[in-house]
């Protein structure tokens, strides 16, 4: 019979090395406003699976598609502006 107790510490003796390191969370804070604008077109997405969308779901819905999109187009500008400076 094998013990928990001997998993449970090979598990946590990767753990120190396994956390994101600051150039990850650096992109992760640059992508955040793109992650946000998401998340704020799946919410008006799952309103209207259960029902026929109304002209305000539809205008929900489309000005979130609008906002992804401009969230992407700066955060490409971004990426490319900061790939240009270090060339």
């Amino acid at each position: 019979m094998e013990h928990i107790v001997t998993v449970q510490g090979a598990v946590t003796a990767f753990a120190d090395f396994m956390e994101p390191t600051d150039a990850e969370l650096d992109a992760i804070e640059q992508e955040m406003p793109l992650i946000l604008a998401r998340v704020d077109l799946l919410d008006a997405q799952i309103i209207t699976l259960d029902r026929t969308p109304t002209e305000l779901d539809t205008r929900r819905i489309r000005r979130a598609r609008r906002r992804v999109l401009s969230e992407r187009r700066a955060l490409a500008n971004r990426t490319s502006d900061a790939n240009d400076g270090a060339a």
